[in-house]
């Protein structure tokens, strides 16, 4: 049977209200405009690559001997992810038969009744899409969480963890600030793209997973520099490259606070990158690279909640904002004493907070209109809404004392279940995660030295009447260094030339 196509009417009108209508005898698509459902469908996949992108970045911050691991717990979790929010998690977050105000219900059990339906977010699409589209958000924001078990954390309780972080924090935060039957919906709250759920979560967990984790070794924090800063741009410009996708796709359609979104996204993450760098610039006297992507991923973090909502001269203020707070707010770890190896809390708990704010300064009506669905809402200071700010605070202080709270009680209840134990061995810790908790190796050369120490004589096996040579002290001083995680300090080839001319004239 073929369907005649009327085009998307201005009400859905539906045969099922659970389903949208009979697929066999109706057309589903009717309801909604074949490039709103475009967009959203390469939206999708452009978040999707931000998983791989996290990976990346945090592989190239850490050390070589802990690179890979890095990039398998960012697409491990979202494998969870994917599972968990096809189970229960969409229903959890958004079913609209839920009355608590706190989380959803199981209405939409493993995508039951998910299908033609006008969307929670935007009756521009279809349920089906927007629940795929979501995930992709819920998978970022857990791949983010992953940096916490930077250089000593097993990867198999963190993908327990990952399941049931999802269930117990993020879920309810999402439920309450973008579903219609949410506590922070009602409430008034200026959430574009996941201020709270997505950022504000995923930095204060990342805090909360690293304070139950506990410090590196002390060895393992002398000297450490990020052993790949192209692997760390190759991150940054695959997560800048999604970030158009999770905010332009935020708007719900192809229309023109789509566009508005993306031009914030770039204003906002190039200022704060500039800001960061310049103030890098007044100590080292150095254009740092690593401070540039710190600094653009900063921004973007802070445009997530606010690019929907603000101007573009108020996204340029935020980028500068941003990319002087978050840059200071590095040294917060060293305060509260926790090892929070990535700089997660700082780069995107910190900023999710600060776009938030900025919602109740600059968000304005006319920008919020802009998709032609959400016409009449008040932004924040620009339209005299002065209440808008305490609402922003408010939120901002709830999900970051939940996140916090049952993050940690979830993390300190797996690592009491035998056998998920969080923290690895300090040996594994000082071989490298990837060596221990993979078998695999992000460079060869990682691998050629874990043989090569092997069958290399260590010095404590040389006796008192065995001579030990020059190349013998190079070697056992680099391979110390180098077990470390450190580069080897080898001595310079004239001294190296003049030790071993010395031994030969000893045996002559």
């Amino acid at each position: 049977m073929s369907h005649s196509w009327v085009g998307a009417p201005a009400v859905f009108n539906g045969t099922n209200l659970e389903t949208g209508g009979d697929s066999k005898t109706e057309n589903l698509n009717q309801w909604f405009t074949e490039g709103d459902q475009a967009y959203i469908i390469v939206a999708s996949a452009m978040v999707l690559v931000m998983v791989p992108g996290l990976g990346f970045l945090y592989s190239g911050l850490a050390r070589r001997k802990s690179a890979l691991s890095l990039i398998w717990a960012c697409i491990g979790s979202s494998a969870v992810v994917t599972f968990q929010w096809y189970f229960w998690g969409y229903s959890l977050a958004f079913s609209k038969s839920a009355t608590s105000g706190f989380i959803g219900d199981l209405h939409h059990f493993a995508l039951r009744n998910t299908l033609a339906l006008p969307s929670p977010g935007s009756p521009l699409v279809p349920e089906l899409l927007y629940s795929f589209y979501q995930m992709q958000f819920a998978a970022v924001t857990v791949a983010i969480v992953m940096g916490a078990i930077a250089e000593r954390g097993r990867v198999l309780p963190a993908m327990v963890f990952s399941f049931f972080w999802m269930t117990l924090v993020y879920c309810p935060i999402a439920c309450w600030v973008w579903n219609p039957t949410g506590w922070a919906f009602k409430y008034g709250v200026l959430d574009y793209a996941g201020g709270g759920p997505v950022e504000i979560a995923s930095g204060v967990g990342a805090l909360a997973y690293s304070f139950v984790l506990g410090k590196r070794q002390e060895k393992m924090l002398l000297n450490f520099r990020p052993h790949n800063v192209s692997l760390i741009t190759l991150g940054t410009i695959l997560l800048w490259f999604g970030w158009l996708g999770f905010n332009g796709g935020s708007a719900l359609g192809a229309n023109l606070r789509a566009v508005m979104a993306c031009w914030n996204s770039n204003l906002t993450g190039i200022f704060s990158g500039i800001t960061w760098v310049l103030l890098d610039f007044r100590l080292a006297k150095k254009w740092s690279m690593v401070g540039l992507c710190s600094g653009i991923i900063s921004g973007l973090v802070a445009a997530t909640p606010a690019s929907g909502f603000i101007m573009p001269h108020g996204s340029i203020l935020l980028g500068v904002v941003t990319g002087a707070v978050c840059n200071y707010s590095t040294k917060i770890k060293y305060l509260i004493h926790i090892d929070d190896a990535m700089d997660v809390f700082a780069e995107h708990g910190i900023a999710g907070m600060i776009g938030l704010l900025f919602n109740g300064l600059f968000g304005a009506d006319y920008i919020i209109g802009l998709d032609g669905v959400n016409n009449g809402i008040n932004g924040g200071f620009v339209n005299h809404h002065y209440k808008q700010l305490y609402i922003q605070v408010a939120y901002i202080v709830a999900v970051t004392a939940y996140t916090f709270v049952v993050t940690t009680i979830i993390c300190f209840a797996i690592d009491k279940t035998p056998g998920l134990h969080l923290r690895a061995s300090e040996q594994a810790e000082l071989l490298g995660m990837d060596d221990d908790q993979l078998g695999e190796f992000a460079y060869d050369y990682v691998e050629v030295r874990r043989d090569y120490l092997a069958w290399t004589p260590a010095k404590e096996h040389h006796d008192e009447h065995t001579p030990v040579t020059a190349g013998d002290r190079h070697g056992i001083a680099a391979h110390s260094q180098m077990i470390e995680g450190h580069q080897p300090q080898v001595s310079p080839p004239s001294t190296a030339k003049a030790e071993l001319e010395g031994e030969k004239s000893k045996k002559q």
